[in-house]
């Protein structure tokens, strides 16, 4: 579970963001934004970003507030998964990023596999959407729903991408150093267990 104050912080943001959408009243929105920087307050005590980094990326959002969508690729050859290793961390992940308007969750799949590993692929069905709060991710500004797609690969050959420094299968006795961010060790567990047993029903939680 994820630590008490990023819970708070990101509910009194998605308030003040939802509430600056809607109101109309002066003392209203003078309220709202109050909230907005008590929220802004609070990430700034808990990390090592800047107040003004904060409000461009946690606070600078506009609209009713929902949580951001992560999308993973899950592509197994025999017992192996393919990784990706990102330029941003140096460690691996499933090929993968958040949705992109006006494109579905099997068309972003697709886009993320042949960007970040080469190949390209199909997607063939949802594993899991999990909450990301319930895992064991770094702490983060936003809400987020991860969506684990099983692909399978029609062609393309392993190239890095803009973003990634290395493509590779990892058996799951293994499996490399990962990116915490984008993937846990224990989704990955998981993710094996569909590869063994391909009628294990989707996992939401």
């Amino acid at each position: 579970m994820e630590a008490k104050w990023l819970t708070w912080a990101k509910e009194i943001q998605g308030i003040a963001q939802t509430g600056l959408t809607y109101a109309k009243d002066v003392y209203d929105i003078e309220r709202y934004e109050a909230l907005r920087e008590l929220s802004v307050d609070i990430m700034a005590n808990y990390t090592y970003e800047s107040k003004e980094q904060i409000r461009l990326s946690f606070a600078g959002e506009d609209g009713y507030a929902t949580p951001k969508v992560d999308i993973r690729g899950v592509v197994f050859r025999e017992n192996e998964i393919l990784l990706v290793r990102e330029k941003m961390d140096g460690k691996w992940a499933l090929p993968g990023g958040w949705g992109d308007i006006g494109l579905s969750p099997s068309e972003v799949v697709v886009k993320e596999i042949r960007e970040e590993s080469g190949f390209e692929a199909e997607a063939i069905r949802l594993l899991a959407v999990l909450d990301k709060k319930f895992h064991q991710h770094p702490p983060e500004p936003y809400h987020v729903y991860k969506l684990f797609i099983l692909c399978r690969i029609t062609g393309g050959a392993a190239a890095e991408g803009v973003e990634t420094s290395g493509v590779a299968f990892f058996a799951e006795d293994g499996l490399p150093e990962l990116s915490e961010e984008r993937n846990t060790l224990a989704q990955l567990h998981t993710l094996f267990e569909f590869n063994r047993n391909p009628d294990k029903p989707v996992i939401l939680d």
